[in-house]
C-alpha cells in the first residue's frame, strides 16, 4: 500500500495557497487554482502547507480546505499539510485529512518545543508515523521550526515503512544531497526550495514541492519532464529565464503574499488577501511582480 503511495507522488507538486475573501476562505477560487496547476501539467497537490497559511486555519477551515482540494483534483494525489506541535494533535490532524480524502501527510517537527536530542525528534516521528492514518513525508523547514531534521535523525527514520520520503525547504543543498547519498532508493526526496529544482532533479531527487507552481505550473512540468529525459540545458534555461526572477521576488516579500499577488497578475485570483501576521504587497512590489509574471507566464 505504502509503495503505491509513493509512485503517485512522483514529479512536480504544488504547495496550494489558500486563498481568502473577506477573511474567509474562498473556495470557488481554490478549486480554480486547482484547476490551473493540474491543467499547467503539475502532478500532485499539497494543501495546508507553509504557503497555504496552515497556522492561520481553523479546523474546520483546515478540513474544508483538504475537502476541496480533493474533489477538485479529480484523482491527483493529495499530500496535507499536518503541522502540530504534540503527538496526539499531529495524529488527529493526519486523521482529519485522511477522512477528507488525502492521501499521505506531510508533518515538521514539533515547531516551539525543540528537542533537546535528535533521538527526541526520531521518538516524535516514529510515534506519529506508527499510529498514522496514512503514510507520512517529513517536511524539513528549519526556518519555521526553528532547527534541521539532521541527517542522521532522516537516515534512521527512512527504515520506517510509513515514512516514505522527506521535502526539503531548508536551501541550503549539501543537506539535500548528504540525503541523496545516504537514504535508501525507495526514500523519496523532494526539493522544496524552487531556486534549486533541477540541480536536486539532476541529482536524484523523486521531485518537487514548490510555491510558484501555483503560478507558472507549466515551467515545473517542463523542467521536470527536461531532466527526466536527460535535457538539461531545456531545464536550466527554463530555471534562469522565468523560475529564477519570481524567486526572488518570493525570497523578498514572503511566499504566501508574492505567490498570491502573481497568482492576481496572471488573472488566476481575483484578490491576494493574507492573514495576520502576513500582509499584502505594497504598490512598488505588486508592479514588480506583475511585470515578471507578463514575462515569464504561458497561456
Amino acid at each position: 500500500m505504502t509503495e503505491d503511495v509513493a509512485r503517485r507522488f512522483e514529479g512536480a507538486h504544488c504547495p496550494l495557497v489558500t486563498p481568502f475573501e473577506g477573511g474567509e476562505v474562498n473556495h470557488e477560487a481554490l478549486a480554480r487554482l486547482v484547476d490551473h496547476v493540474l491543467g499547467g501539467g503539475v502532478d500532485g497537490l499539497v494543501p495546508c502547507g507553509t504557503t497555504g497559511e496552515f497556522a492561520s486555519l481553523d479546523d474546520a477551515e483546515y478540513r474544508a480546505v483538504i475537502e476541496t482540494t480533493v474533489d477538485a483534483a479529480e484523482g491527483a494525489p493529495v499530500m496535507a499539510g499536518a503541522a502540530e506541535t504534540s503527538v496526539p494533535e499531529t495524529l488527529a490532524r493526519i486523521e482529519t485529512a485522511a477522512d477528507a480524502g488525502a492521501d499521505a501527510a506531510l508533518v515538521t517537527l514539533p515547531y516551539f518545543h525543540g528537542s533537546n536530542d535528535p533521538a527526541g525528534d526520531a521518538a516524535f516521528v516514529r510515534a506519529v508515523a506508527d499510529d498514522a492514518a496514512l503514510p507520512v513525508y517529513l517536511y524539513n523547514i528549519p526556518a519555521c521550526v526553528g532547527r534541521p531534521i539532521a541527517p542522521e535523525t532522516v537516515v534512521t527514520l527512512a527504515d520506517h515503512d510509513r515514512v516514505l520520503g522527506l521535502k526539503d525547504s531548508s536551501g541550503d543543498f549539501n543537506y539535500f544531497s548528504e540525503l541523496l547519498r545516504r537514504t535508501p532508493d525507495r526514500f523519496q526526496l523532494f526539493e522544496g526550495f524552487d531556486s534549486h529544482l533541477v540541480a536536486g532533479l539532476v541529482f536524484g531527487a523523486a521531485g518537487g514541492i514548490n510555491a510558484l507552481s501555483n503560478v507558472i505550473p507549466e515551467a515545473f512540468a517542463a523542467s521536470t519532464r527536461a531532466v527526466r529525459s536527460g535535457d538539461v540545458a531545456t531545464a536550466r534555461r527554463i530555471h534562469e529565464e522565468r523560475v529564477a526572477p519570481l524567486f526572488q521576488q518570493c525570497v523578498a516579500h514572503g511566499f504566501a503574499p508574492a505567490t498570491k499577488t502573481a497568482l492576481r497578475a496572471r488573472g488566476v485570483l481575483d484578490g491576494e488577501e493574507v492573514r495576520p501576521p502576513l500582509v499584502e504587497l505594497d504598490d512598488d512590489a505588486r508592479d514588480d511582480i506583475a511585470s515578471l509574471v507578463e514575462g515569464v507566464a504561458t497561456e
